[in-house]
């Protein structure tokens, strides 16, 4: 069973909606995180770059991370229970940028007053030019996201590693965020 279909189980929500949006800069790896996700049955052998956005079985929204696609995220934000923000730690010239988008997701309108966790995803942890969780965390100032659940989580998507411990924790977020309107 892939890890989003668990996260649904977990949750009780086979027959209610759960969005969770995947955002990121180009080649931060969401595609690849996305398809360690799926089932086994259903993993593509060769992640290509997604152009636009993809749709999963699960409802993750996949979105492209190409400048003039970064428009697009903010379709998908008014529905949205969960996000998952990769960053390619190893890019350290573009920590700035990827800062830049964080906060104008934060500040958006359908963002800024809802407590949707985010999940941090520091990809590429086995590169040697690989920012530590902790440097990424300040240079992002997630200290300072007080109204939102965050976790920040190492990772390596084509591994796979650190990305259970990451979706156990937004899909706790989730479950709580889910009960609490009830």
């Amino acid at each position: 069973m892939g890890l989003f279909q668990k996260l649904a189980t977990f949750l009780g929500v086979k027959k209610k909606e759960v969005n969770v949006l995947v955002v990121g800069l180009n080649n931060s790896g969401k595609s690849t995180v996305v398809n360690k996700f799926k089932n086994e049955d259903e993993r593509v052998t060769d992640v290509v770059p997604t152009v636009g956005f993809s749709v999963e079985r699960f409802q993750t929204f996949d979105m492209s991370g190409h400048g003039r696609y970064r428009d697009l995220w903010e379709h998908y934000y008014k529905d949205c229970h969960g996000i998952i923000f990769v960053i390619d730690s190893s890019d350290r010239l573009r920590l700035v940028v990827v800062k830049e988008e964080l906060d104008l997701l934060l500040q958006h309108p359908d963002i800024c007053n809802k407590k949707i966790p985010i999940l941090f995803f520091a990809n590429k942890m086995d590169s040697k030019e690989a920012l530590s969780s902790v440097k990424i965390a300040a240079g992002l100032g997630l200290d300072k996201i007080m109204n939102k659940p965050w976790h920040i989580s190492s990772s390596n998507a084509l591994t796979g590693e650190g990305l259970q411990d990451g979706v156990e924790w937004l899909t706790q977020q989730i479950r709580e965020m889910i009960i609490a309107k009830q």
